[in-house]
């Protein structure tokens, strides 16, 4: 049995038929992947994961201003269905209260859950609308630059 056992482990069994398909699909693709870019800087906005299906804004709110004035703290939801997209932001009054809160509650356990926090990245701007609309005006004579 152990003779069996031995020679089972050196012999790699190849998957057949649809395993075959999806392992050769994900036999080089990580489960993790790492963020890539400069970490964000630092600013009065946190950005908290992990968080419970059951952690409302109210008790996001009061976990976090144990470390200073909270001017906002609200758990995303999704549109259609309500529920909670188990993350949320948290923005204080001054950066030093942030970097507290930061690094406060950055591992912590909230309603059962390791929760990460990290400083929030800004909200991409949309250069392709500003490219496509004139700043001027919305008539014809603003596209064709015709001036009047």
């Amino acid at each position: 049995m152990a003779l069996r056992a031995a020679a089972a482990a050196r012999i790699p069994v190849a998957p057949r038929g649809l395993r075959a398909v999806f392992y050769s699909f994900s036999a080089n693709v990580p489960l993790y992947q790492p963020r890539t870019g400069p970490p964000p800087e630092p600013s009065t906005n946190l950005y908290v994961s992990g968080l419970s299906r059951h952690t409302t804004s109210e008790s996001l709110r009061n976990a976090f201003a144990e470390y200073g004035e909270v001017l906002d703290a609200r758990v995303l939801t999704d549109g259609i269905t309500g529920y909670s997209t188990c993350c949320g932001y948290v923005r204080y009054q001054t950066m030093e209260e942030s970097a507290a809160g930061l690094e406060a509650m950055d591992g912590q356990f909230l309603d059962g859950l390791v929760i990460v926090a990290e400083y929030a990245k800004p909200k991409p701007r949309h250069l392709a609308l500003e490219d496509d609309y004139p700043v001027r005006g919305c008539g014809l004579a603003s596209v064709l630059d015709m001036s009047i």
